[in-house]
């Protein structure tokens, strides 16, 4: 249990409006889970329902074109309330680098449309993210220095 507080405690805060598809032997999550978390081995979901430990999952972020996608295990699952918080390791290491990417893409889609909401301004996906990197880039953690929460 302590190691998957720790573990927990590896990754760093990210918007939970970031959508994903799970496929678990082949067959696609009809409960939309959101991304949580990315660590430096994987990342944290929230699921309608429980995903089995050790289970070989293929992940896709559909926000981004092409979609992101990787081969992954299930590495720990945990009631919260009404849902289930999942821990996901990658399977190859080059896959946590491209997710870090698209985690940044996220973050811009993300900050584009908080401006609208927020602001009512409307930002292309290049100004959103030339404003972006300028307010925010030097607090979006590297690989290996990943906050707390």
């Amino acid at each position: 249990m302590a190691s998957m507080q720790a573990h927990r405690r590896s990754f760093i805060r990210h918007p939970a409006d970031i959508p994903l598809a799970i496929a678990v032997d082949g067959a696609h999550r009809r409960s939309a889970p959101r991304l949580k978390d990315v660590s430096e081995g994987g990342l944290a979901c929230l699921s309608r329902r429980p995903l089995s430990v050790g289970a070989a999952v293929v992940l896709s972020i559909p926000l981004v074109q092409p979609p992101f996608r990787a081969a992954a295990v299930v590495v720990w699952c945990q009631r919260q309330g009404g849902a289930y918080e999942v821990g996901i390791r990658f399977a190859d290491a080059d896959d946590l680098f491209a997710a870090r990417m698209v985690e940044q893409v996220c973050q811009i889609e993300h900050y584009r449309q908080q401006v609208r909401r927020d602001e009512g301004r409307l930002l292309d996906a290049e100004a959103a993210a030339r404003e972006w990197i300028e307010r925010h880039a030097a607090s979006f953690p590297a690989l290996g220095n990943g906050r707390t929460h």
